[in-house]
């Protein structure tokens, strides 16, 4: 097998964290390299684009998709110094608008529910312990399935699987805001002027002697430090081996995976007629059921979300599966003569990617306090990143961001202090 090289450090995955730890590391004048397992950069990050369908510049998120957070998140400032642009229309969730078979008043009502439902959250998470967020459902509430429903739009999980202190730990300012040439577009510049190799997976990492041994598909590498940013899901099933063994590591990773949330995107004609920027759902009374974006970016199309268990079954079917799912509930919102008006162009299917085996991080109920230890160093030269580290922005790709930074900080400062101990 060749080698490629001897580095200062290596970061495993070119997401959003891996790229933020590679501008960090360039800054502190350091050698590394980039090993992306995927044939591109981005990650979780991902913006499909067709020159064929018109929709340039604006690229669909089959990702991640909205710079939460916005006034606080550093990804809007480096979304404007590469030239994309930042898009500030409100998100359809934040607007009270008409919905076919949802009225007004019953929106009202459910937001009530919901809100009352996050209050009892908030006041359990000041409490001892942890327990499933399921458990805090008003008994018999009408509006149950459907607040189930966004649980797994938001955290890509049912509530029966969800730390409540885990969720009161997320930070939202509520100000959302997209790249309309789309996130995954951003993150793929941004990391174009690293030193990365894609189609490398990562396969084993050996820490036992004086120098890391960082074997991948193309070869070896020597380094005195490894960044790894590989999702939880991939690191509780050993896809990267490390010798010696991590145990604990594995352990902590399990008890923070990767929920699932797919996005479908069809073509429809004679879009003018749906509302711009509107959100319909699938179905009220059920938790296994879409959420539909009408017309983001004033574009022809619908931008379908499914999550938790519903997208886990969808993605058997592939395509053609979430297409006639979304049809069925579509025509039933607005009506037969729209059954042949939708065409699918393009679906996520996260659960199945090889590279992520999901969609982003949750805690099991009783495990809220594992992010900070999953984030922890090994011996001063493993270190870990990604969104599953980050205190309150996890599941989000500037929470990625800010992890990647955080750890390259941490390797720049124990490389700094091992040089310095060795120049004494």
């Amino acid at each position: 097998m060749s080698l490629l090289g001897d580095v200062d450090v290596v970061v495993v995955g070119a997401g959003a964290a891996g790229v933020a730890a590679g501008h960090a590391l360039a800054r502190a004048g350091l050698r590394f390299v980039v090993l992306e397992a995927r044939s591109r950069i981005g990650g979780r990050a991902w913006t499909w684009a067709s020159t064929s369908d018109g929709f340039s510049p604006y690229g669909l998120d089959l990702g991640c998709g909205w710079l939460h957070s916005a006034d606080q998140n550093p990804l809007v400032g480096i979304t404007r110094s590469l030239g994309l642009t930042v898009d500030k229309t409100t998100p359809p969730w934040q607007r009270e608008m008409p919905e076919s078979g949802f009225p007004i008043e019953a929106q009202r009502g459910f937001r009530d529910a919901q809100n009352s439902f996050y209050e009892r959250m908030e006041a359990e998470a000041r409490q001892a312990g942890d327990r499933p967020a399921a458990e805090l459902l008003e008994p018999g509430s009408p509006w149950n399935p459907l607040i189930d429903a966004i649980s797994t739009y938001v955290n890509g999980v049912e509530l029966d699987r969800l730390s409540v202190r885990d969720f009161d730990n997320y930070h939202d300012t509520m100000i959302n805001y997209r790249v309309a040439e789309g996130y995954g577009t951003l993150i793929a510049r941004r990391g174009a002027a690293l030193p990365v190799i894609t189609d490398c997976p990562v396969q084993t990492i050996d820490h036992s002697g004086a120098r890391i041994e960082v074997t991948s598909a193309k070869g070896r590498i020597s380094a005195r430090a490894v960044i790894v940013t590989v999702p939880t899901n991939l690191l509780a099933r050993d896809v990267i081996r490390f010798t010696p063994d991590l145990p604990q590591k594995r352990e902590i990773a399990a008890v923070l995976p990767l929920g699932l949330d797919d996005k479908l995107f069809l073509r429809v004609e004679k879009a003018e007629e749906l509302p711009q920027n509107s959100r319909q759902f699938g179905a009220l009374d059920r938790r296994a059921t879409g959420a539909y974006h009408f017309r983001p970016f004033n574009l022809p199309v619908i931008e379908g979300y499914f999550g938790g268990q519903c997208a886990r079954d969808l993605e058997k079917e592939g395509l053609d599966g979430f297409a006639a799912f979304a049809r069925e509930e579509l025509v039933r919102m607005l009506g037969s003569q729209w059954r042949d008006r939708f065409t699918a162009i393009a679906v996520s299917t996260w659960g199945l990617e090889p590279y992520s085996l999901g969609s982003y991080s949750h805690a099991l109920p009783g495990h809220w306090d594992k992010r900070a230890v999953l984030a922890q160093p090994v011996d001063d030269r493993l270190f870990f990143a990604g969104e599953a580290t980050s205190p309150h922005f996890f599941s989000t790709a500037h929470g990625a961001h800010e992890s990647g930074e955080r750890a390259a900080a941490e390797a720049v400062q124990a490389l700094n202090i091992s040089a310095a101990g060795r120049n004494r």
